[in-house]
């Protein structure tokens, strides 16, 4: 019975979890949940055992493209959100070809070197891209109402609300990924490759395929932020950014689909309410590196491990 009754307590807890916050709290759970999608897109690729530097990027890919296809051809938000994620997916595509060349560390320096190419390229090019300050005034989600609910969504509450909507679906759409029969071959990819192989599996089509699921719903999450804050620039998605992706993925765990969940929440409320309010804000990369480290040294499977050990327990009689 309590089973039954753990997701729509969990959805009624969401719903009413910003009215409990300040202004500043709002936006803040804002990024969260659009980050709590790009990590779990991130996870993904990891599947097939490879781990990339440009999945921020790949990220800004979906933003640039979704705020283009509003101001310049005045498509509607949300079916420029979706083209947003296509054009992600079919950049992650074009750069497979030379990335999988590579696997491993060179996978990982090749793909930093793509994605720093992309953001020279919005920096060098005004127009489309708008160079250096990137593209402004971009068009918001539009307003509507159901029933005596107003949807204003310049509110972070109304943004929180939709953003996590799109949020779940990508999630349960990953999710349903990972425990299909194409999910189970991205794990043989990873640790039987060999044997995948002679099994008649297609090695490179797989991560490739891994690769476009992965960036499409980073897309995704890039077009959310690009049309809540209303303006990108390439220092939006730049190294840092990426650095901290690796950081939740890595201290949360990525043997669980909620691993990486647990590192980008827990890590966020350290930075937002704790780091901020003691004033060491300016620190975090220094503090973000000590935790990485000390979770490599004490805790190599992240903060997973402690809820399976946890409901191991809670299991036995």
């Amino acid at each position: 019975m309590l089973k039954f009754l753990i997701w729509p307590l969990a959805a009624i807890a969401l719903l009413a979890l910003p009215h409990g916050l300040s202004f500043s709290q709002q936006e803040i759970l804002v990024f969260l949940t659009i980050n709590i999608l790009l990590v779990t897109s991130y996870r993904l690729l990891t599947l097939t055992g490879e781990w990339s530097l440009a999945h921020v990027v790949i990220m800004g890919v979906g933003a640039y493209a979704s705020a283009l296809f509003t101001k310049e051809l005045g498509i509607y938000v949300p079916v420029s959100m979706l083209l947003g994620g296509l054009v992600s997916a079919l950049i992650a595509v074009i750069l497979s070809f030379p990335l999988f060349r590579m696997k491993g560390f060179y996978f990982l320096i090749g793909s930093f070197a793509a994605g720093e190419i992309i953001r020279l390229l919005w920096k060098h090019f005004r127009d489309p891209f708008g160079g250096a300050k990137g593209i402004k005034g971009i068009d918001p989600m539009p307003d509507f109402s159901i029933g005596i609910y107003d949807f204003d969504f310049f509110e972070p509450v109304s943004y929180f609300y939709f953003a996590g909507l799109v949020v779940a679906v990508c999630m349960w759409i990953l999710w349903r990924i990972e425990r299909s029969p194409v999910g189970l071959t991205f794990h043989a990819v990873h640790w039987q490759d060999k044997l995948a192989e002679a099994s008649g599996v297609n090695l490179r089509a797989y991560r490739t395929l891994a690769f476009a699921v992965a960036s499409g719903f980073a897309g995704i999450g890039g077009a959310l932020l690009a049309h809540y804050i209303g303006t990108i620039n390439p220092n939006s998605f730049d190294l840092d950014y990426m650095v901290f992706v690796l950081t939740w993925a890595i201290v949360g765990g990525t043997g669980t689909f909620y691993g990486p969940i647990l590192g980008c929440v827990a890590l966020t409320i350290l930075n937002e309410v704790i780091l901020r309010e003691m004033g060491f804000e300016q620190a975090r990369p220094l503090i973000y590196g000590c935790i990485l480290i000390a979770s490599i040294l004490f805790l190599p499977n992240g903060l997973e491990s402690i809820v399976q050990k946890f409901t191991k327990r809670r299991a036995k009689p």
